[in-house]
Formats: structure tokens, sequence, C-alpha cells
């Protein structure tokens, strides 16, 4: 009677009892996740008495077959850790050794330079107007040098010319051609009435692939200079550059915009003793630049712009524009 009224208990197999005192009794110091998991469903079969547990060598198969999976896929078992630790979001300790790893050999490995493509050239330039009008100047290729757009050049040279008397040819005189580059503005100046020019260009390759054979080409190599030497050097050490020939007639200023500070290189110009009383000063300067209404003696007597590029000319009071009154505009609309 008693045996009726007792509460019915759960036969545990002899195999699951054994097992969980030895996993009790005798924990391992770092299961791997198979055998947490079959711990964890041996307690549970022995609560709810389920006897069907599985087997070591099932949660090592199944641990191989993903294994397997992941690498026929192409992938690392270890980035992607155990299922435990996927649980919880992150990576196993193994995986996360191997990337750190991997980080910092590539933050350790510097990637080789690319070689640079060879320099070129091509004859996209033209001299615009006198003695060598029509004959093509060489260029380079990309954007490393920067020449004046021929349109922007033929309207500097057309107010030149107006602002000093000869609107067909520029006064006879001397020409300074800083930033030079391919020597397109000393090479028009020449052409058009300038006896005498001198370039300044520090770049080996431009001088002697570019300019050089420009001046060659047009025949003005004979009354040019070529001076490998930085523009402020150039312009603080005068006497040791010219020997003391005395100022210019004209000064061409093309520098490029991201590498030159436009208030320090006025303020070199109006020191240098190569501006004169009667010098015109011809600067190419890109939008938002303030740009002085004069530059020592000389006033600014043509501000122009071309797009994206603005260009200033300095010149005498001579040369100004006279401005005309509104009484005589009248007279002359009515005549």
């Amino acid at each position: 009677m008693s045996s009726s009224l007792s509460p019915p208990c759960f036969q545990v197999s002899p195999y699951v009892r054994r097992l969980r005192y030895d996993i009790n009794v005798h924990p391992p110091p770092q299961l791997p996740f198979f055998s947490t998991q079959l711990h964890a469903r041996i307690l549970h079969c022995s609560a709810t008495g389920n006897h069907s547990t599985p087997s070591l060598a099932d949660a090592i198969g199944e641990e191989e077959r993903k294994r397997e999976v992941l690498e026929s896929y192409g992938l690392d078992p270890s980035e992607f850790g155990s299922t435990s630790s996927k649980r919880f979001g992150r990576k196993s300790r193994k995986g996360r050794r191997d990337e750190v790893g991997r980080r910092r050999k590539e933050a350790d490995v510097v990637p080789p330079e690319k070689p640079k493509p060879p320099r070129t050239t091509h004859r996209l330039l033209h001299v615009l107007g006198g003695k060598v009008r029509r004959k093509n100047l060489l260029s380079p290729k990309g954007m490393d040098v920067r020449p004046m757009m021929e349109l922007v050049r033929g309207a500097a040279f057309d107010i030149m010319q107006v602002a000093g008397g000869c609107p067909a040819s520029l006064r006879p005189g001397r020409w300074l051609d800083l930033y030079s580059g391919t020597g397109s503005v000393g090479i028009e100046a020449l052409s058009r009435g300038c006896t005498e020019a001198h370039f300044v260009e520090m770049d080996p390759w431009v001088v002697s692939e570019v300019l050089r054979p420009n001046l060659q080409w047009t025949g003005f190599l004979d009354v040019s200079s070529i001076h490998m030497i930085p523009v402020e050097n150039f312009l603080q050490n005068t006497e040791n550059s010219l020997g003391g020939d005395g100022s210019f007639d004209y000064i061409s200023v093309t520098p490029p915009y991201t590498v030159v500070d436009y208030s320090i290189l006025m303020c070199q110009l109006e020191k240098s003793p190569l501006v004169g009383e009667n010098t015109f000063i011809l600067v190419e300067y890109p939008m938002r630049t303030m740009m002085p209404d004069s530059c020592g003696h000389l006033v600014k007597i043509a501000d122009r712009r071309f797009g994206r590029t603005q260009l200033a000319i300095y010149g005498p009071n001579w040369a100004q524009k006279k401005k005309r009154s509104k009484t005589s505009k009248r007279k002359a609309a009515l005549l």
C-alpha cells in the first residue's frame, strides 16, 4: 500500500548517473562547447526522465560537419568561433587572437608604391600673335603644369598693348616670366615685340623637355635666359641672378594656385628692384583671392574674370584709362 502512495521517481540509467558524477566531482579546466552542451542536455534528461542522451561522438561529429561546411565555402572556421560564443554575440578567444594578429600585420605592412607613369607632352598650345603666330607649343600632359589659357593670354596682351600706347604690338623691352612652365607667356611676348626674355622655372624635366624645345622651335633661344631656381630665391637674390641688369619692362606672374601666398608674393615684388617706374605686371590668380589696388608705385589698371581665373594688371599712372564724364558721353552719342 505504501508503495502505491509513494511519489513516482525517475529512473536514471547507470551511464548517465556516472557521467553526472564525473562532471560534478572532477570538472575539466576548460570544457569545449560540445562538452558544455552535452552536460546541459544530460542534466535536462535526468530531470525529465528522457534517457535518449546524445553521445560524445555525435557532438564531435556535428562540430566537424560545421567546420567542413565553412571550409567548403572558403571561410575560416576560427573566425566564426563556437556556437556558445555566438549566442552571446562574441567570437572565441582563438578567433579574437587571430583577428588582432591579422590587423597588426596589415598595419605593419606598408603597401609598395606604384611606379609613376612616364611624363609625356603634346602640342595643344599656340602662339596667338606676332612673328611666330600660329606655331604650336609643347605642354605636359596632366595637371602638374597648368599653362595660362589662350583666351586669358590673348586678353592680357591686348590690354597691355593698348595701355602701353601701341595697340598693334608691345613696346620693345625686357620680359620676366615667373613660374614660366611651358614658356608660352614669355614666347608670346617675344613674338609681339619684346627684345629679351628671362624664364624662371625650377622643374628640370619641364625645362629640358618642354621649355627649351619650345624656345628652339620658335627661334627665340638666343634672346632668352632660363633660371632654374625658386621664384622666392630669385626675387631675394636679384643681383646674383641677373648681375645688376636693372629693372624689367614687363613681368608675368602665373603661379600654381595651391602653393603660393599671393600677399607675400606681391610684397616681394613691391620691394624688388626688378620693378621699375614704367613696369607692367601681369598676375593670374584664382577666385576669392584679395589682390591689392597697387603694387608699390604701380596702380591696378585692369582686373578681369575668365571663369574661375582672374587677371590683374598693374602699370604706371599714365597707362590708366581715363574715365570719360557723363557730359562727354552724351555729346559723343549726339554726334
